[in-house]
């Protein structure tokens, strides 16, 4: 049971803020001194986990290249692009980044689309480029509620569109413990096929939500407006 207290730590280093690299750094300490590990084992530990989980750490080498592609100017052409079209929204535009996510998740192809490679330096600024096109200057409240959605629209769209795709891990995880554990014979495919009407709400309803954001957008422009005058 003193095993359970690493999750104790967890809950309150997120509930006073803490970093959370460091707090669940702090609780996997604690779990393993408590449950009989050695600090060099504990060590050994984390060596192993992160020898194992390389790939977590791709974020090192993308990171930087999209850091000199913004100092040299991508979000400024990015809104440069997205002035060129004089309907698209913000709403449109976003509706449509997470139809192209999830399309693509489907398809099995997850690292095409993502928050650090496209949200931040694209899509976000496309869709703040759109609605300074519409609308004129943005507060921050409706700049940040902007990059919100676009985070929103990356997420379901990743989410929903990935278990379309049958040799993802979660469909392959499921099957192997179902077929496991109740000795039945559901493939892949099975799976799949039944993630695509889930899929499909998914994206009509959050479709729905990123199209009414330009009326939200358009309402706070004319209050703003109407607290100038």
């Amino acid at each position: 049971m003193l095993v359970l207290l690493g999750v104790l730590v967890v809950v309150a280093g997120f509930a006073t803020r803490r970093n959370p690299l460091l707090v669940v750094g702090a609780a996997g300490i604690v779990t393993g001194l408590l449950g009989g590990l050695s600090p060099r084992e504990v060590l050994a530990a984390f060596g192993t986990g992160f020898a194992s989980s390389r790939a977590v750490t791709i974020f090192a080498i993308t990171l930087p290249v999209i850091g000199l592609l913004e100092r040299y100017g991508l979000q400024e052409q990015a809104r440069a692009v997205v002035a060129r079209f004089g309907r698209l929204t913000p709403g449109r535009f976003l509706a449509l980044y997470l139809l192209l996510r999830q399309a693509t998740a489907a398809l099995g192809l997850m690292s095409v689309f993502g928050h650090a490679q496209t949200v931040r330096p694209l899509a976000a600024p496309m869709a703040e480029g759109a609605a300074e096109r519409r609308h004129g200057p943005l507060g921050e409240t409706a700049r940040e509620k902007l990059r919100s959605f676009a985070a929103s629209a990356d997420n379901v769209g990743l989410f929903f569109g990935e278990d379309v795709f049958l040799a993802v891990g979660s469909i392959l995880l499921i099957t192997g413990f179902v077929n496991t554990t109740y000795h039945t014979h559901l493939e892949p495919l099975e799976l799949a096929l039944w993630a695509i009407p889930t899929a499909l709400c998914a994206l009509a309803v959050h479709g729905w939500r990123l199209l009414r954001l330009d009326r939200t957008l358009e309402h706070a422009a004319a209050d703003t407006a109407g607290a100038v005058k």
